[in-house]
């Protein structure tokens, strides 16, 4: 995918964060038909002022409640004839340890991260499929791929998305739609506000680095630099001596779950 001036796109969790600067990322390349959904209808508005040439179409929903997908399919069906990209970004996190973390929190992050993502996904693929050149773009996390002390619930819903989008890309073989997942580290982002993390990446770089990632068709965009890399490969091949590198950082990890929960 190399031009976007004629896409129509969707994305959740679009007000604020990575979701923010991906919009800006694609109506600087010439996108301007974007749908964002979101909880708070305010802030989605804001976005007006700063992209004055976009044409929004704004939907308050909650992607954890089925009848909201049915709700969000239904506007962009009634919008555009065909979508061409859709942007999975909403997220929540409520971290520490499993058994602090209330049920609803728990229950919550899944509805949020995985099964609302997998509904949109679902709900979205008829209206993809009738696009030349479409893409559907997951947020995971660098904790889906590698799963840290106190936050087992995020990292496995996160964990989810990856194996949801190779499954996808796999499914769609026979469809002109491109499967990307993109796996942030830590990101200054009011998702992150709660966390005692440093030396965070800046939602700008994420999404450029999604840009590229898109326009190369490439199917994974790991943030984290060449660390990031090796690491993944070192807990694959040895998850237990992994566990040592882990154990060392077993305190700054307790620490940073502290008190950091975005719901």
């Amino acid at each position: 995918m190399k031009t976007f001036n004629d896409k129509n796109i969707l994305i959740t969790g679009g007000s604020s964060g990575i979701g923010k600067a991906l919009i800006t990322e694609f109506y600087k390349e010439g996108a301007r038909n974007i749908a964002v959904v979101g909880r708070d209808e305010g802030k989605m508005k804001d976005l007006k002022s700063e992209f004055p040439e976009a044409k929004f179409t704004f939907i308050q929903a909650d992607v954890s409640k089925p009848k909201d997908i049915t709700k969000i399919a239904s506007k962009i069906k009634n919008e555009w004839d065909h979508l061409d990209i859709l942007i999975n970004n909403a997220g929540v996190v409520s971290a520490g340890a499993l058994d602090d973390i209330s049920d609803e929190d728990i229950i919550a992050q899944q509805n949020i991260n995985t099964t609302g993502l997998i509904l949109l996904t679902k709900h979205s693929l008829p209206m993809l499929k009738k696009s030349k050149d479409a893409a559907i773009i997951n947020v995971s996390s660098g904790l889906g791929l590698i799963g840290m002390p106190f936050y087992a619930t995020y990292a496995a819903t996160k964990a989810a998305v990856k194996q949801f989008s190779e499954a996808m890309r796999r499914e769609l073989k026979d469809f002109p739609i491109h499967v990307m997942t993109v796996y942030p580290t830590a990101t200054d982002t009011p998702m992150m506000k709660t966390a005692s993390s440093k030396d965070m990446d800046t939602p700008e770089l994420v999404a450029e680095k999604t840009m590229k990632g898109l326009k190369n068709e490439e199917i994974d965009v790991i943030l984290g630099g060449e660390e990031r890399i090796e690491n993944n490969k070192e807990n694959f091949k040895n998850p237990l001596a992994f566990d040592k590198k882990v154990n060392s950082m077993y305190d700054s990890m307790k620490e940073r779950a502290s008190k950091h929960r975005s719901m």
